[in-house]
């Protein structure tokens, strides 16, 4: 990485909380209330997806909560933690499809411009109904 890039710059601490408190609502109103206007107003005029099972823009999004309101009406995003540094606000999230199931470990990265979601990235890993170890995944 390179640390001289605007994106490593250091953001006042306001800009982090806010950009923070952006991405919990857009967890809220566009995974756990599956409401695409509400979610959308959090989104810039520019948004770049880069998992590769939405499609990008904002109607890939639109298309993404349309699927999980129709497939997983119950699916819910629990944010375990949530950091931000520069323009990117990075959150562990434990996602449940449908309720019972162990679910999936998720990191999400967004990129935030004037305190807009306008780039995400995520990587997700399923939580297994065993461990070798006594440490959760959270």
């Amino acid at each position: 990485m390179d640390l001289s890039s605007p994106t490593a710059e250091r953001a006042p601490s306001d800009v982090l909380d806010r950009n923070k408190r952006t991405v919990l609502a857009f967890y809220e109103a566009g995974i756990n209330q599956k409401d695409f206007v509400a979610a959308s107003a959090l989104i810039g005029a520019s948004y770049r997806q880069h998992n590769p099972r939405i499609a990008d823009g904002i109607e890939g999004f639109r298309g993404f909560v349309d699927q999980i309101r129709r497939d997983f009406p119950e699916l819910r995003a629990d944010v375990k933690k949530i950091f931000a540094e520069g323009d990117h606000v990075v959150a562990h999230v434990h996602g449940i499809r449908v309720p019972g199931q162990p679910g999936t470990a998720i990191v999400d990265i967004f990129r935030l411009d004037d305190g807009k979601i306008v780039e995400h990235w995520d990587v997700m890993q399923p939580i297994p109904e065993e461990s070798l170890n006594p440490n959760g995944m959270f």
